[in-house]
Order: C-alpha cells, then sequence, then structure tokens
C-alpha cells in the first residue's frame, strides 16, 4: 500500500510541474521517505505510511525539527491525501 501511494505522489507531483525525489540522508536516521519541489521555491517533505500506521519517535522528531525550520511537513497514509498535500505545498488553501 505504502509504494503505491509513494508512486501516486510521484507521479501527480510531476503532472503538477514538480518533483517528488525520494530523500535520503546517510548518518541522519528518521528523515522524511520524499522532499516535494514544486514551481517557484515551494518545498515540502512528505513521510509515507501503510494506512493507519503512524510515525516512529524519531521520524516524528525529524518532522519537528524541519517544521521549526519553516518548512512543510505531511504523513500521507493513503491516495486520497495526496492532493491536499500537493496544494498546500504549492500554497494554496485547503
Amino acid at each position: 500500500m505504502e509504494n503505491r501511494t509513494e508512486k501516486k505522489l510521484v507521479e501527480m507531483t510531476k503532472k503538477n510541474g514538480g518533483l517528488a525525489w525520494k530523500f535520503v540522508s546517510p548518518g541522519t536516521a528518521g528523515v522524511p521517505d520524499r522532499i516535494v519541489l514544486l514551481p517557484d521555491g515551494k518545498v515540502g517533505f512528505v513521510e509515507l505510511k501503510d494506512r493507519g500506521k503512524k510515525p516512529r519517535l524519531i521520524q516524528t522528531w525529524r518532522m519537528e525539527q524541519l517544521v521549526q525550520l519553516g518548512f512543510k511537513t505531511y504523513v500521507v497514509d493513503g491516495e486520497e491525501q495526496i492532493e491536499k498535500v500537493l496544494r498546500e505545498i504549492g500554497g494554496e488553501k485547503p
């Protein structure tokens, strides 16, 4: 399920003129799965989970670090959430 949601995130981001790169940071545990880059310098981080699953403590902590730096972060556990997340990253009101 998580893989299908991740694939859909990548596809929908591309359709919106952006990139959804796999975010890997060697030596730093708990970083979100994807960094979403949209036109006009819009950036957000997305942690993908299977339906109903929650981030691990280290993942929550890393996302909080990003929020404190002013970045938008999201936990997505279903394809139906992707459109809203992309709108928010792009600066549109939900």
